[in-house]
């Protein structure tokens, strides 16, 4: 057992509100690899807070629709007794991905918190939240709960425009204390959807943004003219072609719709992290500071409809983001000195 990593999974732990006496369902399946040593850290942690940790494994997925990663499939899919062990306790550690599932919705209604943790253990330890973060989140999300309209740009050709008012916002910053919460360590993010069909203008992605779950820094650009809130031609290079070809793999025009955008706010997260680990899911290219983050696909976390596998992220590096024409972002640079850290 790494015991540096079990000190990191109590501090986790105690900043998640685990005290003695706490369920806490360790979640994996038969596929965990590395994980497995996640979960025995997780466990050794909340025993020494005094917690009744317990350890749920359920089998893994069998394949993914052509060879593609998908979202919102999980192994719980009918297995009503793990659900309920599940639902049983205060928090669970999920380290199988549960995100965009239902599955993942009926944990959360129970009143059970959620904590997503699939990152390599350095990246996790070196991006251990804090209670800092967590305000700056919290103050950009009073931010953007009441806006109406959010605008991207840069020099490049970028005007896109987001209609809001339809969905929650959902703040990330690595940890969860609260009821029915759920959170994803290493974190620092916010986010929120636009109408269904709110969304309006040309998106250029840059060299230099990052394409998830490529896990890898667009070299050539890509762009997108979107109507309606859908994605309706697609041009480019190399980029773009790789792009095409992964979402007709999922034969799924909701596949082609916008998702949630939002804006990082972790300055130790690095913009170049898939370039140098492409281990996880890459959480860490999500959070950096400054980034604009732009996705495609389902909208279910939001309480929306449409609940396509084909899921893009990609977190924008340089651009502009303004909501209600008060700009919050210049460049890549955070604008707002309550987003700013503490020096």
């Amino acid at each position: 057992m790494d015991y540096d990593f079990v000190n990191v999974c109590r501090d986790e732990l105690r900043l998640c509100g685990v005290h003695e006496g706490e369920a806490v369902a360790i979640l994996s399946s038969d596929a965990a690899g590395e994980l497995m040593g996640h979960a025995a850290a997780f466990m050794q942690a909340a025993k020494e807070l005094g917690a009744l940790p317990y350890h749920v494994r359920v089998p893994a997925n069998r394949g993914a629709a052509g060879g593609a990663w998908e979202v919102g499939q999980t192994p719980l899919s009918g297995h009503p007794a793990a659900m309920a062990a599940l639902k049983e306790a205060a928090i669970v550690i999920d380290l199988v991905f549960m995100l965009f599932s239902k599955e993942q919705l009926e944990i959360q209604a129970s009143g059970t918190r959620v904590l997503l943790a699939v990152e390599p253990v350095d990246v996790l330890t070196r991006l251990l939240p804090t209670p800092e973060l967590r305000e700056r989140v919290e103050f950009a999300g009073e931010l953007l709960s009441p806006a109406e309209s959010l605008r991207i740009e840069h020099d490049n050709g970028t005007r896109l425009v987001y209609r809001l008012g339809r969905y929650p916002v959902i703040t990330e910053y690595g940890y969860t204390d609260e009821p029915g919460r759920w959170d994803h360590w290493p974190s620092g993010f916010l986010f929120t959807g636009a109408h269904d069909d709110g969304v309006d203008g040309t998106m250029v992605l840059a060299p230099g943004s990052i394409l998830y779950p490529f896990k890898s820094h667009i070299r050539t650009p890509i762009t997108l003219r979107i109507e309606d809130g859908r994605i309706v031609d697609l041009s480019g290079e190399l980029d773009a072609e790789l792009m095409r070809n992964y979402m007709d793999q999922f034969h799924d025009p909701d596949g082609y719709a916008i998702s949630h955008i939002g804006w990082g706010l972790n300055e130790k997260a690095l913009w170049s992290g898939p370039m140098m680990d492409t281990r996880g899911i890459g959480q860490e290219g999500r959070s950096f500071y400054g980034n604009v983050l732009f996705a495609t696909g389902p909208n279910q976390e939001l309480g929306g409809k449409n609940a396509s596998p084909c899921h893009l992220d990609i977190p924008l590096h340089g651009y502009s983001l303004y909501l209600d024409d008060r700009q919050i972002i210049d460049r890549g640079d955070v604008v707002v000195q309550e987003m700013r850290p503490r020096q």
